[in-house]
């Protein structure tokens, strides 16, 4: 992957100029001081560059391939075409569902003005939390294929390898299981992309900067309380549990068979190691993304209903955070970390009915 970003085409500088006309205005110049027209880095969708405004402020504009909103619902369509008449995937991976989730995430990602909300958002609900810092971003520069922000320095989480020491890779890797943890069950509100690069880290301001908003999701209340009991299952070891929320979530028809309902439960059980005990769980030694890998050939095989929509991202951003906290090789203690937020939506959930009650 780091290769991949590395070596990606980059727009010739003279389309690249048409972008910024098109999208700032043809005295687009005016508004920098500095503008490189060499892009520092790539995105899924565009290319980034350093600049700095007319008023001296340093910051990265994302520049967005022109084209691609355009092609992606086609391509996609295609795409669908291709794998479903190939007969390559088996029927229980729902390949229509999948593929209806990705199409919308993506054309989501083509709407820089949608990034910019989910971006001032996540500014505002981590004002409370020191740890981490989102740039912000410079309204008047941004529309919806060109989007500028503040230019935060540090070293992508990717890089923090065995020459940094023990005690900040713990760090890192905890404030990332944390924010996972606070933007599904108090924000409600999920950033779903853990690519490493959107996560840098400033040994200077100790802080996490976060980067990144085109891919993000709202999870309601009623998906998050169960949600919640499957995870609380798991850490407990509770096969029934996982059971019953699981049925509710609509994970099961209540028709499976016990190979399926087995190979999900264990998978939940694997996704909940990290949060059953109170000593501090070895990423290092785990295998976690592998072991629930190695079931999901059986959970194809049998599977009567495609897994809750809610979870497609979610999933993926779970997966994401355990890489990382195994990337860098952490030890960390997630159990009273689990239960605080745990006990902290429950809370919630409970004064709200109250007030409502009232």
């Amino acid at each position: 992957m780091e290769r991949v970003r590395n070596n990606a085409d980059i727009m010739p500088y003279s389309q690249t100029e048409q972008m910024l006309r098109d999208n700032i205005g043809a005295d687009w110049k005016t508004q920098f001081q500095e503008f490189d027209l060499k892009p520092f880095a790539s995105a899924s969708i565009g290319q980034v560059h350093r600049a700095t405004t007319k008023e001296g402020v340093d910051v990265a504009v994302k520049i967005q391939y022109p084209g691609v909103a355009d092609s992606i619902e086609s391509d996609m369509d295609n795409l669908f075409t291709l794998l479903s008449y190939s007969g390559m995937l088996p029927a229980g991976m729902y390949l229509d569902k999948t593929l209806k989730v990705t199409k919308k995430e993506l054309l989501q990602e083509t709407d820089y003005f949608y990034e910019k909300d989910n971006q001032m958002k996540f500014r505002q609900f981590l004002q409370k939390y020191p740890e981490y810092y989102v740039p912000f971003v410079v309204d008047e520069l941004t529309t919806k294929q060109v989007l500028t922000t503040e230019f935060v320095r540090g070293v992508n989480i990717d890089k923090l390898n065995e020459s940094y020491d023990q005690v900040t890779r713990n760090w890192v890797a905890y404030q990332v299981m944390r924010l996972t943890l606070l933007e599904l069950f108090e924000f409600r509100f999920m950033q779903t992309d853990p690519n490493w690069a959107n996560f840098i880290w400033n040994s200077e301001t100790r802080k996490l900067n976060l980067i990144d908003f085109g891919a993000c999701s709202n999870y309601s209340e009623q998906f998050l309380s169960e949600y919640l009991n499957v995870i609380a299952s798991a850490a407990r070891k509770d096969r029934k549990g996982i059971d019953d929320a699981s049925l509710k979530l609509g994970f099961f028809t209540g028709q499976e068979s016990e190979i399926m309902k087995n190979a999900h439960i264990n998978s939940v059980l694997i996704l909940g190691e990290p949060f059953m005990s109170t000593e501090p769980y070895d990423f290092s030694q785990q295998n976690i993304t592998k072991r629930i890998h190695e079931l999901i050939p059986t959970m194809l095989k049998y599977r009567l209903t495609p897994p809750p929509q809610e979870t497609y991202a979610l999933h993926r951003k779970l997966s994401g955070a355990f890489l990382i906290c195994a990337k860098l090789k952490a030890v960390i203690p997630l159990h009273d970390l689990f239960w605080e937020i745990h006990d902290n939506f429950q809370k919630s959930v409970k004064d709200k009915n109250n007030k409502q009650s009232e």
